[in-house]
Parts: C-alpha cells; structure tokens; sequence
C-alpha cells in the first residue's frame, strides 16, 4: 500500500469554498540577501541542470530555514526557475508544519476539483497506480503523447509564485519525471519584432474545461470556475525578467483577436515552447526529493511513462502571488 496513506487523494463533493478575494502581496523575495548566506551556507552544493533553468542542492533542509533563508529560497527559484532538493525531511514533518513553510510565500491555494487531504484543502495530491488513473482520463486516453505543457491554475486571479511539491512513492523502475521549461527564455528567443507585437496583449485563461470535467465524473466543484484576463508577457516582480505567460492547459483566447487569429498565434506560441528542449529539463526525483518552482516563469508536464501497476504519489502546496502584470513597479 502506500507509503503515506494520510496524503491519499480525498474528494468530497460536498465540500464548498467561497469566491477568492484579492489580496495585497509582497514577494519574498524583495526582502532577500542577493548573496543567499542563509540558504547557500559552506555545507551546500549545487549542480545547474541547464544555464537556464534548473539547480540540484543538497547539503540544506527547506524545514529548517529562518526565515532569511525562505525568503533566499523565493529569490532563488525565481532566478533559478525550478530548484531540485534532495534528501530532505519535509515529507516527515507533518502536515501543520508543511503549510507553515509554503503559507511564507502567500495564502495557500485550495484546489476547487483535485484529491486534497482530509481537513487539509491546501494539499493537492498527485496519485496514480493500476486503480487511479486521472490524470490520463483528463489528458484524453486516446493521444499519441501525453505531454501538457501548463503553468498551474494559471485561472486564477491571483496565480501561483513559490511552489512546493514532494514525493511520496515513485515508480521503482524509473520515470514519473516532470518536464519543466522557461518561459523567460522561451520570450528570449523570439525576434525584437515578434515581442513587440505581443507587449499589451492579453489572453484569457479559464477554470471552466476543469470544473466540467470533475462534474461529468461526479467530482467535487468546490467553487465555481472562473476565468481571468492576464497579460501575454508578464513581468517578474523581484528578477523583472520578462515571460511568456500562455499556456495550452488553460489559455483559451487572445482578448480583441478574431477567433482564427488568436487560435494562430496562440498554437505559434505553443508550438514554439513545446519544442524548446533547449530551455526545457527533466526533473528526476528520489525518495527525499522536494522540487520547488516558480510558476510565474516556468511551464510544466507531467511525464506518465511509467506501467500503471506502479504507484506514483506526491503533493503540492500551491502559495498564490500578485495578479500577472507587464509592468514592473
């Protein structure tokens, strides 16, 4: 059985949230020590997985930072995009502790249709084995790749910044990796021309697909879908590196375009991130292993590659952020 059956997936329909409300957020990261004495102490190493994105650390535990170490760790993943630690105990610490770390970076998203822990909405569990198989029900079964590049819950209006995610129980023959890729760099790559013409668009981005899917199959719509306009270029508010922000998850349109325009443009953009293997890594996980990225630069995938007579669980702990802007204040 598992190995952490107080994190298994939990669905209630009749669990019910209210409507989000905003609320002012200051990044973490604008408050940290640029050299990182806190988090990168003499005990640490680092391996850079790509000159983009993508770091391995060892030698440090995210449970036990203060908290000038937490906010190194925000200013660090947001240089970084994503930030692979190994040999941690944050899946041994217990669930309070665990939303205290990841609640440092923001109010603490409560997914409106994924398995959450009982009495614990802020967890988003990710389990697979020959019985569960979600996530290929909602892909679609009948595809040629199961490759779905997104950014999470990008719908919201206030999205993701700092997220956590831990590993549980993973394959013992290998696979389950997540994709990862920079949307910085995947912005970088485009001509001048090319990035003046998407500077003052904006795109929608929509719960809706997601809400009918778990209706459909009698899952929990903890609160009802919502779509939200974000711009197509969006400003980092502590690097101010500029990135691309659609993804084929959950964008739908391009706001003022003609539907065959913004259906052009929007699987140009598509396409053009989803074959960057040069911005693009595999994050590999190992008993232990806590990656944790930033969803405002970054897109991710799944990587399903694995015989479903094999378990696969983990979690998220999802903190929200500022609403996207092109303008850095």
């Amino acid at each position: 059985g598992p190995s952490y059956p107080f994190y298994l997936p939990y669905f209630n329909v009749e669990e019910k949230f209210p409507p989000t409300k905003l609320f002012d957020h200051i990044d973490p990261g604008t408050r940290a020590d640029p050299k990182k004495p806190h988090l990168l102490n003499p005990n640490v190493t680092t391996h850079h997985i790509s000159p983009y994105l993508g770091t391995e650390v060892s030698g440090v535990q995210i449970s036990q930072l203060t908290k000038e170490g937490l906010d190194e760790l925000a200013l660090f993943a947001a240089e970084r995009k994503v930030l692979i630690f190994r040999d941690q105990d944050f899946k041994d610490i217990g669930p309070h502790r665990q939303i205290e770390l990841a609640k440092h970076y923001g109010p603490i998203h409560r997914h409106p249709t994924s398995g959450n822990v009982k009495d614990y909405p802020e967890f988003h569990v990710v389990y697979r084995d020959a019985k569960h198989d979600r996530f290929k029900e909602y892909s679609g079964a009948n595809r040629a790749n199961n490759v779905s590049w997104h950014s999470d819950v990008s719908y919201e209006l206030q999205p993701p910044g700092t997220t956590f995610f831990f590993i549980l129980d993973q394959p013992e023959i290998g696979g389950g990796d997540t994709l990862f890729l920079s949307q910085v760099e995947a912005y970088n790559r485009l001509s001048l021309e090319f990035q003046k013409r998407l500077e003052g668009l904006r795109a929608v981005h929509s719960a809706v697909y997601q809400a009918e899917f778990s209706r459909k199959r009698n899952g929990p719509v903890r609160r009802e879908p919502v779509e939200s306009e974000h711009p197509v270029v969006r400003v980092h508010p502590v690097t101010g590196e500029k990135a691309l922000y659609v993804n084929q998850g959950f964008t739908r349109r391009i706001v003022g375009f003609k539907d065959e325009e913004s259906e052009y443009l929007l699987n140009f953009l598509y396409d053009h991130i989803s074959k960057g293997s040069d911005f693009q890594i595999r994050a590999r996980y190992e008993p232990g292993t806590v990656v944790v990225w930033d969803n405002r630069v970054t897109a991710h995938s799944a990587t399903p590659d694995f015989s479903p007579t094999f378990r696969r669980h983990a979690v998220r702990l999802t903190p929200q952020a500022e609403p996207p802007t092109d303008r850095r204040d």
